[in-house]
């Protein structure tokens, strides 16, 4: 996957940390990376979806990919969900290559559940890996970056948490919250030229295969997402956004669906009500209400906003 641009690669000898990387979305942005001129540590800890089981195989077969393609590249198997080990991913691309250019924040498992159903460890364990995660190797990466006086972070967020979607509460939470933490980011580093950026991936990988398909209507859009959904179309954003050409780009939030880029607006006040005496209970009722109804955001999940094919 090469640059339009007949120069030099757009990551030329940069060094990206992507986490979850061993297959799906996390695979094809290691692959574009390298593509890109990248070197790349390959972090994955080889569980499944769920986070069960353990298998240092998926990394390191994509390691043997990159560098069959001329590429350089290594594997690590830590957890992003201990901050001990999130300290030894970074370290993996200091000691193998010399420094850390750009963080993409990928790795993340699924525990669906119906809110009124979810249970305590099935609320912990996905907040644990998709946003402390996120969190613990993103500040791992930030002495450097602070050094060098440069730096990125790719964090990938959901429409799950931007939008809504059902049984996913845990999903939903984390990956909104990653949007707060990396505007956080983005205005914390700024001062060190660290910019910092999320991607909403629409894309098939296996954490979509596993989510229930529940009817005959689901199961068919679920074979159409398949077939249009491709992973790689995720991957040049995200390459882009850890190169130099980027270095414009902060704070931003953007939703990639097939051949489509959105860019999302992000939280903000869209209309007020005023009353110099103050409000009661009562007058919230009889005037405020009213007034701000027109404004309320509808209660829909994500298969109604995007209700139609991606293109």
């Amino acid at each position: 996957m090469q640059s339009d641009n007949t120069s030099r690669p757009m990551l030329d000898d940069k060094v990206v940390v992507i986490t979850g990387a061993g297959g799906g979305i996390g695979r094809e942005l290691a692959l574009a990376a390298a593509a890109q001129g990248a070197r790349v540590v390959v972090n994955d800890i080889g569980t499944s979806v769920h986070g069960e089981g353990a298998d240092n195989g998926p990394a390191q077969k994509v390691v043997d990919e990159i560098t069959a393609a001329g590429g350089q590249a290594v594997a690590n198997t830590d957890s992003v969900s201990e901050w001990s080990a999130a300290q030894r991913i970074v370290t993996a691309a200091l000691d193998h290559f010399g420094r850390i250019d750009a963080v993409v924040n990928n790795a993340g498992i699924l525990r669906d559940r119906m809110f009124h159903k979810m249970s305590p460890d099935e609320w912990d364990s996905v907040i644990r890996v998709h946003l402390s995660g996120s969190f613990y190797v993103a500040r791992a990466a930030a002495p450097h970056f602070r050094e060098q006086n440069r730096g990125a972070y790719v964090h990938m967020t959901s429409n799950s948490g931007l939008i809504g979607n059902i049984g996913q509460a845990n999903y939903s939470a984390a990956k909104l919250g990653m949007v707060a933490l990396s505007k956080s980011i983005a205005l914390d580093m700024a001062r060190f030229n660290v910019r910092s950026n999320c991607v909403a991936p629409a894309a098939w990988s296996r954490m979509i295969g596993a989510i229930p398909v529940d009817s005959p209507e689901q199961a068919a859009r679920s074979e159409m997402m398949r077939a249009s959904l491709a992973p790689y179309k995720i991957a040049p954003l995200v390459a882009y956004l850890c190169g130099d050409q980027a270095a414009a780009v902060n704070g931003q939030v953007f939703y990639v669906r097939g051949n489509e880029i959105f860019l999302y607006h992000q939280m903000g006040s869209s209309r007020s009500v005023h009353r110099s005496e103050g409000w009661t209970p009562a007058s919230i009722a009889e005037h405020a209400i009213p007034a701000l109804r027109g404004s309320f955001v509808p209660v829909q999940h994500l298969a109604q906003v995007y209700d139609w094919d991606p293109v």
